[in-house]
């Protein structure tokens, strides 16, 4: 019979198995698989190597009682505490048990919540947990999922891990190590969910994934929105194939692309238009100015760079525009629309119905913020940017009913990843608005367009709740912050305006960005969430600093290397010197200290300049505070802080560190008052202009 059913489901389904040697079944095993549709367990009563007993709740054994006369089983009441002994009776005999840890079929794709009771029997049993993960059962008929464009016969893989015994701390109480271990079984299901995804997504350019993911959500299916209109998947690729035949001729050889262009669906198709000719495109920062835009480009061996002529009058961009096109080829995208031609559209609409590929592997070229220094180009391929993607995936639900909005540029990381080619490949609408600093805009956005996901900097976010009706994020399931830290005030805005809690998250550029989050399954609030899943980390000592130590990761989703001035392509290292002093608890949560390179060194005590912004947030009740280090004579560096907050001075910062308790150490050498703190166009604090600006210094004392 078992052989039957399985070459039943193998001609059917085509069905792939990975990694099956893995099945084991020596000593007390539980094989947990992710639960996505009703056809779960006949999978798995099919492609195991051997008998096993299924744990069945007894509402389903009533329902289905006459196939499960063939199978060997036993019907659990989840709601009878007596049912995790039965359970445990069983293991401990030696017979295998399959056991659904969400304990329900899930309703979005992504992993639901593990209950503790599973904490409880892996420790009375001691049992191996061996993690399976289906992938392409969602999508059949038999799933709960509404969302997605559901098929009768869609291909399965079943992806499967190996097995792992897990244990507590046996200091802890009872509870506690149920939790713990409950805890971790859900870190490795996500983990396997994400080695599966990477099975699937076996693609070495985004193009390739986007004719995939229109393949999925159905070529129909409405993709991304701008303040001009919406496109579907058909004519996001139908345009890049038209867009790529009049680019291609004016490309001379294979160096990068330049890109300088708002948030928008053209944007959009230039992005995949350059990925399926094989050019890597440059994203540049409009909002750094010529000479930085210079220094970017002449680093990266850009050549030929794609904009906008409305782009550039709307954005009063005039002086970049000449001071680029003097020196590089500019290709403005109205000029390359008027000469597509009939025959351009023609074959287009050949290459869509034949699914032509990209001509080969994807890389992309992102500039780092120049928050510390002269920009540096950061080298990704599309693998580690798909991979990233697909770490996020597996820890937080998205689904096709959602629709994101992304003010965030895309020449920010987080913008161009997270905001843009995260729903863009996996289903979810995105309106792309062009600038995050419409304050009142972008929450009448929310409202009027039913938004459900939203991510910013935390300063972006602070604008938007100041200015937002208490109704217009009604529709919200998550608001995702990055960029810079979280601070208390916006956290408690966000929750008592809105009910909302805002998922603070931890990156950077060169980890494609996204390196920690915290999610609706794990959060902590004043943490940056946990490691995604396959980032391997180590901490090291810092002199002079006794909490906490600096952060390196290696992982999937790191960067090929830097191009730098000078020097050119510069591979990069096995692990990635993040440069963030980072501490971690027993749970897993990441608390960010400071930057390494924010550290002050007054008298041979390294002082974090992010403490003092925070001791000036609670004297003067803003976070609008930066504080920056300067040489000094008498003790080697002193501390300049900037506030906009009017009545600020140094005898009330004096008086409320020694009242408090805290270091006269965090205490800056001067205040200095500005109507408003630089920022980048990615919402950090400028430092680089703070410390390089000296007009103010020395006005304000106390």
């Amino acid at each position: 019979m078992r052989t039957i059913i399985r070459v039943l489901l193998q001609f059917l389904f085509k069905t792939k198995v990975i990694g099956e040697a893995r099945f084991e079944f020596s000593g007390p095993s539980i094989i947990m698989p992710n639960h996505v549709s009703f056809l779960d367990a006949i999978f798995l009563y099919a492609y195991l190597p051997r008998e096993v007993c299924f744990v069945v709740n007894t509402t389903i054994a009533a329902k289905f009682s006459f196939f499960l006369k063939w199978v060997n089983h036993i019907a659990v009441d989840p709601l009878n505490p007596y049912s995790l002994k039965k359970i445990a009776g069983v293991i401990k005999t030696g017979q295998p048990v399959v056991l659904f840890p969400e304990g329900r079929i899930t309703t979005t794709g992504s992993l639901m919540k593990i209950y503790s009771g599973l904490g409880f029997i892996a420790i009375k049993t001691g049992a191996l947990i061996q993690p399976v993960v289906f992938r392409g059962l969602e999508r059949s008929m038999l799933s709960r999922q509404k969302q997605i464009k559901r098929q009768w016969l869609p291909q399965v893989i079943i992806y499967v891990a190996a097995r792992e015994r897990l244990t507590a701390a046996p200091d802890k109480s009872f509870r506690l190590q149920k939790r713990e271990i409950s805890d971790r079984i859900l870190t490795l299901l996500q983990l396997t969910m994400f080695e599966a995804r990477q099975q699937e997504d076996n693609y070495e350019n985004l193009f390739d994934k986007l004719l995939n993911a229109g393949q999925i959500h159905g070529m129909g299916k409405q993709i991304a929105e701008d303040s001009g209109g919406t496109i579907n998947y058909r004519q996001v690729i139908i345009n890049s194939f038209a867009l790529g035949a009049t680019l291609k001729p004016q490309f001379v050889d294979n160096s990068p692309v330049g890109v300088l262009l708002p948030n928008s669906i053209g944007h959009l198709v230039t992005l995949f238009s350059l990925f399926y000719l094989g050019k890597t495109p440059a994203v540049l920062n409009f909002s750094a100015g010529a000479e930085n835009n210079e220094d970017c480009v002449k680093t990266a061996g850009i050549k030929a760079i794609l904009t906008s002529r409305a782009f550039i009058a709307k954005g009063q961009l005039a002086e970049l525009e000449s001071r680029l096109s003097s020196q590089f080829k500019l290709i403005y995208l109205e000029d390359c629309k008027q000469q597509i031609g009939w025959y351009d559209k023609l074959r287009a609409v050949c290459n869509y119905l034949l699914r032509r590929k990209a001509v080969r592997d994807g890389e992309l070229i992102l500039f780092t913020s120049g928050s510390e220094s002269k920009p540096k180009g950061v080298l990704l391929k599309h693998r580690s940017i798909l991979a990233n993607i697909n770490q996020i995936a597996s820890v937080i639900d998205f689904t096709s009913r959602d629709k994101m909005l992304n003010a965030l540029p895309m020449f920010h990381s987080f913008g161009l990843t997270a905001g843009t080619l995260l729903p863009a490949l996996n289903g979810v609408e995105v309106f792309l608005y062009p600038t995050p600093l419409h304050y009142k805009v972008i929450p009448e956005i929310a409202y009027d367009r039913n938004i459900t996901l939203l991510l910013g900097t935390p300063t972006f976010l602070q604008g938007y709740a100041k200015y937002a009706h208490h109704y217009d994020f009604y529709s919200m399931r998550y608001v995702l912050a990055g960029g810079e830290k979280l601070n208390e005030e916006v956290r408690k805005l966000w929750q008592e305006k809105f009910g909302l809690r805002i998922l603070e998250g931890y990156g950077t550029t060169e980890t494609a960005p996204v390196v920690s989050l915290n999610t609706p399954l794990f959060a902590k609030a004043g943490t940056v969430g946990k490691f995604l899943p396959a980032i391997e980390w180590r901490i090291e000592k810092v002199p002079g600093i006794s909490e906490g130590g600096n952060l390196f990761v290696k992982g999937p989703n790191v960067m090929a290397g830097y191009l730098l001035t000078g020097r050119g392509f510069v591979p990069a290292s096995e692990w990635y010197d993040c440069g963030d002093v980072i501490s971690i608890d027993e749970s897993g949560f990441i608390s960010i200290r400071s930057r390494l390179k924010r550290f002050a060194k007054l008298s041979g005590e390294m002082i974090s300049l992010d403490a003092v912004e925070k001791v000036a947030e609670s004297c003067f009740g803003t976070n609008r505070n930066a504080a920056v280090n300067r040489p000094d004579s008498r003790k080697g560096e002193k501390i300049i802080l900037y506030t906009e907050y009017p009545q600020a001075t140094k005898q009330q910062l004096r008086e409320f560190i020694s009242q408090t308790g805290q270091s006269m150490l965090a205490m800056p050498a001067e205040i200095i008052i500005v109507d408003k703190l630089p920022v980048l166009g990615s919402g950090k604090t400028d430092y680089v202009a703070l410390k390089a600006d000296r007009s103010k210094e020395g006005e304000t004392h106390a």
